[in-house]
């Protein structure tokens, strides 16, 4: 694949990229850069975290790039996940593991990497505390939003030192690319910033688009960053995301009552659904209509929807229909896989008993 092709995936996943010349310059130096992404085990697996985040790392790898997936047990503990319980934490990880490999995820060349197998390395904290050193506590606490947290809330210490250890992670796994949401740009911000103070690498950040949950976006945030973080999926909103094992008939009840006004395609989080999971998915999607309202419709890709929905020739409800038709084709696999195989079920069944915490 040549540079210009590799280019175009990562462009596909990221929503932000620091920078391209710098992506660009990697590729023509590096074969096979390595790329990360990170994720606290912290319950049931919705649709973003499952569907989306395997699409994204599959373009990674298609890119060239060796994908290490970082399973962020330690900073689930010190962000008081699972009620701070570090063996639900470890129980949930492997959980989400199993999801990636039910969703089409190429496992094969994904490495999986537990926060709790360096702990004891000596490199690792002194790369933690070399940022730290580097940075002052109002410039760490800007970094709050990556943990689901605001700059005005109380935090612990631990929480206060977590975003030094996520900057150290990028170093410490040798990252070329830090490929996360965007919730999680100021750390990879303020590793790039550190980065020649430190004498070390400075990572190509790459930022995917978060997935809206299914409710009316807030009005009232303050930049679009704090928006996309305020509108994306929850899982302490369980209405508003559709998780992995989902059946056909809670998949059709969110969907039914998801915010979807007619003819408005921006923030509208079916029509998010369509171009960044069913499109990815499936080559077209069939809008089964009346005939006195035109008959059913095939629309081969997005932006030919796009274009129908904005003038009206497609009812909310219609589409709703369709995207959950959709969803839940795209889900069978999984809801077979955690059906079928033992372990997989039973670690599924120990997620839904434990309690899920912010």
């Amino acid at each position: 694949m040549d540079i210009e092709s590799r280019i175009d995936l990562v462009r596909q996943v990221g929503e932000e990229i620091l920078t391209q010349d710098e992506l660009r310059a990697l590729f023509e130096s590096k074969k096979s850069p390595i790329a990360y992404d990170g994720f606290e085990p912290s319950g049931n697996v919705h649709i973003a975290q499952g569907v989306l985040r395997a699409i994204n790392v599959n373009k990674m790898v298609r890119s060239g790039c060796k994908f290490k997936m970082w399973v962020a047990d330690w900073f689930g503990w010190m962000n008081n996940k699972m009620g701070g319980d570090l063996d639900k934490i470890r129980v949930t990880g492997n959980y989400m593991i199993e999801v990636w490999k039910s969703t089409g995820m190429d496992v094969d060349n994904v490495e999986f990497l537990w926060a709790k197998d360096v702990m004891a390395d000596d490199e690792y904290w002194k790369k933690v505390v070399m940022i730290a050193r580097s940075s002052t506590v109002p410039r760490i606490l800007r970094c709050a939003q990556i943990m689901g947290r605001t700059e005005t809330e109380t935090l612990t210490a631990a929480q206060v030192f977590y975003p030094c250890m996520q900057a150290a992670d990028i170093f410490h796994l040798k990252a070329d690319i830090a490929q996360l949401g965007m919730d999680q740009r100021k750390v990879n911000i303020l590793a790039r910033e550190v980065a020649p103070k430190l004498n070390l690498p400075k990572p190509v950040a790459v930022h995917h688009h978060m997935l809206m949950g299914l409710s009316e976006p807030p009005k009232n945030a303050a930049d679009a960053t704090e928006k996309s973080i305020a509108m994306k999926m929850s899982k302490s909103n369980p209405n508003s995301a559709i998780f992995m094992t989902d059946s056909p008939e809670e998949i059709s009840k969110k969907i039914g009552h998801a915010y979807c006004p007619a003819k408005v395609v921006v923030e509208n989080p079916i029509m998010e659904y369509c171009k960044y999971i069913v499109f990815e998915k499936q080559k077209t999607l069939e809008i089964k209509r009346p005939t006195k309202f035109g008959g059913d419709l095939v629309m081969n890709g997005y932006k030919e929807l796009e274009t129908a929905y904005f003038e009206g020739n497609i009812h909310p409800m219609d589409l709703k229909n369709a995207v959950s038709f959709s969803l839940s084709s795209i889900l069978e696999p999984t809801r077979k896989h955690f059906e079928k195989n033992k372990k997989a079920k039973e670690l599924l069944e120990q997620v839904k008993s434990f309690q899920v915490t912010r």
